[in-house]
Parts: C-alpha cells; structure tokens; sequence
C-alpha cells in the first residue's frame, strides 16, 4: 500500500516538476486545474458508491460537488476570456495518474478501499497545493485566473485537513 501511494506521489510530483521546468501558460494553468479537479471528481464519485465508512462516502461526495464547482468556475472564467485551455504533459501525467488511482481503488472493497482512497486523498491534496504555491499562481499572468486560483486554495486546504482527519480516525477504528 505505501508502495502504491509514494508511486502516486511520485508521478504528481513529476507533473509538478514538468509544471516548474515549462513555465505553463495562462491556457495550460486552465488545463491543468480542470484535470486536477476531474482526477478528483472521478475518485469521489467511486469513494460514493463504493466505501464502506459513512465518513468516507460523505468525503467522497464532498469531494464531487467541491471540485464540480471550481471545475466550473474555471471554465466559465476561460469561456469569457476567450481562452482555449491547452493541453499539456502535466494535464496528461495527472489524468493519467488519476485513472491508475481509480484503476486501483476498483480493485478493493472495505477498509482496504477506505484506507486506500482517504490516504492517495492527503497525499494528492497534499502535491496539488504545492502546485498551486509553487508553480500554478505565480505562472499565471492574467489576474482573474490567478485570482481564482487564490481563492479556491483554502479549500483545497480544507479538504486536506478533513481528509488527515478521516485517515487518523480509519486507523484507530
């Protein structure tokens, strides 16, 4: 299991890592903060109808309508700007990763599926606001997109706190 999240780990640093050394775009920030999101609706929507623990359904499904809203935000900012977001290799490694993730979580049942999903859930929250500081807001230049990007962090802040919240409570029980 520890293999399987430091492999994930791995590959969002490497998007991150691709992110830094490229410089994206205002286009490719665009791409890459749907896909981030998307990678994350995807998980959620499984963790819904999969998990055994209420907690973990009830982050799921937090999960789905958090990251649906700032999927639409992002794309009703880019639609009035008149910007085509842009595929790139970071948008490509993350969804990627994100269909090995559900791939795997596919595979589980139980607590093996809840441990699983809540613990790639830090650790991707986790890479996804190192993005965001390092890489996301001071790459992008027009100052709308970096306006959402800032404001949207908290609650990838948030949704890391609950997600260490439910993962300390999945190992004591």
């Amino acid at each position: 299991m520890k293999k399987l999240i430091a492999l994930a780990a791995a590959s969002l640093l490497l998007a991150g890592g691709a992110t830094r050394a490229q410089s994206p775009n205002d286009a490719q920030i665009a791409f890459i903060v749907v896909t981030a999101n998307q990678v994350d609706i995807d998980a959620g929507k499984l963790a819904e109808s999969k998990a055994s623990s209420a907690d973990v359904k009830a982050f799921g499904k937090q999960m789905v309508t958090d990251h649906s809203g700032v999927n639409k935000q992002a794309v009703a900012l880019v639609t009035r700007l008149k910007v085509t977001p842009e595929d790139n290799a970071t948008a490509k490694s993350l969804k990627s990763g994100g269909a090995e993730n559900v791939a795997r979580l596919e595979k589980l049942s139980g607590a093996a599926f809840d441990r699983a999903y809540v613990d790639h859930e830090v650790v991707y929250h986790e890479q996804v606001l190192e993005a965001l500081d390092k890489t996301l807001i001071p790459n992008a230049q027009n100052a709308e997109l970096k306006a959402l990007l800032v404001a949207v962090r908290p609650a990838f802040v948030a949704h890391l706190d609950h997600a260490r919240h439910i993962q300390t409570s999945l190992k004591k029980g």
